[in-house]
């Protein structure tokens, strides 16, 4: 991501922060610990909030939070996630930024949607719907799989941090699987290979067969690549069963044939068991989108120099974006380098700059 320039972020912060009641919803919702299974009370929370608001709230068969708010002729989406992943960061606002774990990935986001929906209210010509998804962050994202299957809006917009000043445009998708090698015990010193050693051989030959198909496809940068990860290996011997196994997860670029890539994994592991446990297909909104042009002027108005990004991981939009095939963009505040660790905080005068770009582009619409 190009970081801005010293005098945007200058301006940024003498930029006001965000308004006391938007304030207090993104403390208070920071506040509810909500990893992923465990969301209900931050949900219930957030829709009581939309209520006050003036939305039409529910909370749907796998646990969403779902508020609805005006009533025009186009359906706009707002798609963000309420879950967040472990670690205890105390909450606590110093030199107008706000620390807690979820405060960018992707509680701030979230935020931004409910005030941005609600102040855009009284000038809204669209049905504007916030959602709360449940899950994003382990595997299955039970919460978009369930909006996924909603009739697709005229436009959506994902929740995650992008920055005030970004509109994200794509994420590449994934595969996760995990490779099994099995046989009867032997001794160390006899001929053949341990099953160990066939792991690893797999891993290599796995590795140079993406290696070919990068080439193949001339990938030019990371988004564009098929990258692995060796996420976790085991290899034992019980004196009757020699095992070994790899957990392994491929990124996507969009575009790959994930069936045919899955049978050509299948080809090279040979005898070796494969279990595949989780497929999302990359997805990527061309600069055309007719979402561009209202948050490129958004941006503009207040004082910032727009710009487009791609990220390397998943997210929801990689669920509902195939789903749906509607004009989408990726927008919300805060810096995605701090996700998922000690660090995470979010600046409260971009958190402000959100809500009113995203206002601005609800109007628009």
């Amino acid at each position: 991501m190009i970081s801005s320039s010293a005098p945007e972020r200058a301006t940024a912060l003498a930029a006001p922060l965000a308004a006391p009641e938007d304030i207090d919803l993104l403390r208070r919702l920071v506040e509810i610990p909500s990893l992923s299974d465990q969301e209900r009370p931050a949900v219930e929370a957030l829709c009581r909030v939309m209520a006050s608001r003036g939305f039409a709230v529910e909370i749907d068969e796998v646990g969403n939070a779902i508020g609805t708010i005006g009533a025009g002729p186009k359906r706009v989406v707002l798609l963000g996630h309420i879950d967040t992943v472990p670690g205890h960061i105390p909450v606590r606002i110093e030199d107008g930024v706000l620390w807690g774990r979820g405060a960018v990935d992707a509680k701030g986001p979230l935020c931004t949607f409910v005030a941005a929906a609600s102040a855009a209210a009284p000038d809204l010509n669209a049905t504007v719907t916030v959602v709360g998804a449940v899950g994003e962050e382990r595997l299955g994202s039970p919460g978009a799989n369930a909006v996924a299957r909603w009739d697709a809006p005229d436009f959506c917009v994902i929740g995650e941090p992008s920055g005030w000043d970004a509109v994200c445009l794509g994420y590449r998708g994934t595969l996760g699987f995990h490779c099994r090698l099995a046989q009867p015990s032997r001794h160390s010193a006899g001929p053949g290979e341990s099953a160990g050693e066939q792991a690893i051989a797999f891993w290599n030959t796995l590795t140079a067969e993406l290696a070919a198909m990068n080439a193949a496809n001339e990938a030019t940068t990371t988004f564009t690549s098929l990258t692995p990860a060796l996420r976790e290996m085991r290899a034992g011997n019980d004196g009757m069963q020699d095992e070994a196994v790899l957990s392994i997860g491929l990124r996507l670029p969009p575009g790959i044939d994930t069936a045919a890539l899955q049978g050509r994994i299948r080809e090279l592991a040979g005898s070796a068991e494969i279990e595949v446990n989780g497929v999302q297909e990359g997805f990527r909104s061309p600069k055309q989108t007719p979402l561009a042009p209202p948050f490129l002027r958004a941006i503009r108005a207040e004082g910032g120099t727009p710009r487009f990004t791609l990220k390397l991981g998943t997210s929801d939009m990689t669920i509902v974006g195939p789903a749906w095939r509607c004009p989408m963009v990726t927008y919300g505040p805060g810096d995605a380098s701090l996700d998922h660790t000690p660090e995470e905080r979010i600046d409260l005068a971009e958190y402000g700059r959100a809500i009113r770009v995203l206002r601005d582009v609800l109007v628009s619409l």
